[in-house]
């Protein structure tokens, strides 16, 4: 299907890891995907990341999934990075929950359908920060710098 279908991806993705990248953040992907690595390379993101954590690692490491936040740690351990000087970002709540039990500095929630349930329900599992999308990260980021 990635051969023939090719991958969708948000239009505000390419951009804001773009910026990140100029700002010299180092980013990770975390996915419990076992086929994260392929949809990124079929996506053209993968250059993007300094670090994949993905389905593969988890089960090679023995790493329980989100809302443990495993992925996460072992994904801040190979950027260099502790979770007090780490960003999470992410769409789901047991990704938000897991960022907020691994004592990230700060936890941001994207919340793409500006859903005012889902704002509150992004704050109430962690989220620090609530963003529609990507596009407002870097400037999120260009002060704390996490």
């Amino acid at each position: 299907m990635l051969r023939t279908d090719g991958v969708r991806i948000f239009d505000d993705v390419r951009p804001a890891l773009q910026r990140l990248r100029e700002m010299e953040v180092r980013c990770a992907a975390v996915s419990a995907s076992r086929h994260a690595r392929s949809l990124l390379e079929a996506a053209e993101l993968i250059g993007y990341f300094d670090t994949l954590v993905d389905g593969q690692d988890a089960a090679a490491l023995d790493l329980p999934g989100k809302p443990d936040p495993a992925l996460f740690l072992e994904a801040a351990g190979r950027l260099g990075g502790t979770p007090g000087h780490t960003a999470v970002v992410e769409d789901a709540l047991a990704g938000v929950e897991a960022g907020h039990r691994g004592g990230f500095r700060l936890v941001v929630g994207l919340n793409r359908e500006d859903d005012p349930h889902m704002r509150d329900a992004l704050r109430a599992h962690g989220a620090h920060l609530v963003l529609p999308d990507l596009g407002g990260l870097p400037a999120a980021l260009e002060g704390d710098r996490p």
